[in-house]
Formats: structure tokens, sequence, C-alpha cells
């Protein structure tokens, strides 16, 4: 897509919420609806991501103009799909799953990920069992029932993050602490990847898992400024 307008702006949009526009005409999603959020900073964010694009728009170079066209366009057709996909996550979440060895990794895992579990099971009254190695473990109906409401109760633009965050974690918890702020960006990215940094400690990296390291970590940014700035 080539750029053919001069300015973007965030805009008050009655009777509530903030628009972007494009030269005066609002900006609209793939699917064609008009980009209008919740929150002043971030029609302001979005219009600064479309005024930093060059000759050609790159839409890779602007995360939070994705999720919102996730929240538009996806939710409203998808919801129940993505509800459900990212409530799996609970059934096999990262944090549930323990080295048997090294001493040292089993060690960093329970410091990292137990007072999680141990967070998630206080704060939602779901408790999640631990197991060792990569066989699956069944988790307790009540607390996978008590999980799926949590993700079913968040608005569009919350759960397209949430979504996102579940994703490149690889663990629901990891993603909910995130958004609700027990975790920031960097600490959520640095327990995901836990077991892949203890690899890199003793063994190194090479350049296609640093770049996939840097998707995630960049994936994982995106969300949580998105998640600020729709509190502000």
């Amino acid at each position: 897509m080539r750029r053919v307008y001069k300015q973007a702006q965030a805009v008050l949009a009655e009777p509530r919420g903030h628009r972007v526009v494009l030269d005066g005409r609002p900006l609209r999603t793939p699917g064609r609806r008009e980009v209008v959020v919740p929150s002043a900073a971030l029609a302001a964010a979005l219009a600064e991501e479309w005024n930093a694009q060059q000759t050609d728009v790159q839409p890779a170079t602007m995360p939070l103009t994705r999720l919102v066209a996730t929240a538009l366009d996806r939710m409203p057709v998808e919801r129940d799909k993505i509800v459900a996909d990212v409530a799996a996550y609970a059934g096999t979440d990262l944090v549930c799953y323990r080295a048997d060895h090294p001493p040292a990794l089993a060690a960093r895992q329970h410091a990292a990920w137990q007072p999680l579990l141990d967070w998630a099971a206080l704060h939602y009254d779901a408790p999640l069992e631990v197991t060792s190695g990569v066989i699956p473990t069944d988790q307790p109906r009540q607390s996978l029932h008590a999980l799926a409401a949590v993700i079913a109760a968040q608005d569009d633009f919350h759960l397209a993050a949430l979504h996102a965050v579940t994703a490149a974690c690889g663990s629901l918890v990891i993603a909910l602490a995130l958004v609700e702020g027990r975790l920031d960006a960097e600490a959520a990215f640095g327990v995901s990847q836990l077991d892949e940094s203890f690899q890199i400690e003793a063994w190194g990296e090479d350049a296609e898992a640093a770049e996939r390291r840097r998707a995630l970590g960049a994936d994982i940014a995106a969300a949580a400024r998105f998640l600020a700035l729709l509190a502000e």
C-alpha cells in the first residue's frame, strides 16, 4: 500500500470514543470498519504509527494498528473461537511443566513460575497442577472453567491483547499476569523464555532463534503498550 495521505490525526468521535482520520477521512480496518477506539491516548499512538510511514505503508511496523484491526474485525465474528483458543492454553500451560534435570533449571523454573501459579490460584480461584516432563496432565475442570470465564469477560480490545500475549508466551497464566499488571513486558518475556535462556547460557544462540525471540519480545511489548494506552 502506497502512502497517499499527508497527515493522520486523532479526533473525538461522537457519541463516545476516538477515531483516527487520514487527511480528514476516517481510517478503516482491512474489514472496512471505521477505526474508533475507547482511549484518546491509543488513538494518538495509532496516528503516530501512520504518520511514521514513508513512501509505502508497512503493516509490520504498526503493531498497535494490527491489534486494533484484530479487535474490530475478528472479535465480532470470531469471538467464541478466540476465547476457546486462549482458554485452551490453560490445559497445557507452560508454567505447569517442569524439568526433571538439570537441577539448576528445575530450581529456576520453580522460582520464576510457582509464584505466578500461586497468584492465579488465589486471584481467580483456579489452581493448576504441576507435572514433570512433557506428558500432558489433566487440570481441574473447575479451574479451567474459571479461567475461561475470565477470558470471556474481556472486552474486544483487551481480548485482542490477551490473545497476542498468550500465543507469544505459550502461557495463559503469564499473559493474565501481564494484563493484570503483575508483570511488565520485559518480565513476561523473561519468564516465558526461561528454558530458552537457560539453553542459550549453556550452548549459545543461532541467528534464527535470536530473530524468533526478538519477534516474540516485540509482540509482548506491543501488547503491553496497547494495554497501557487503553488504560489512559
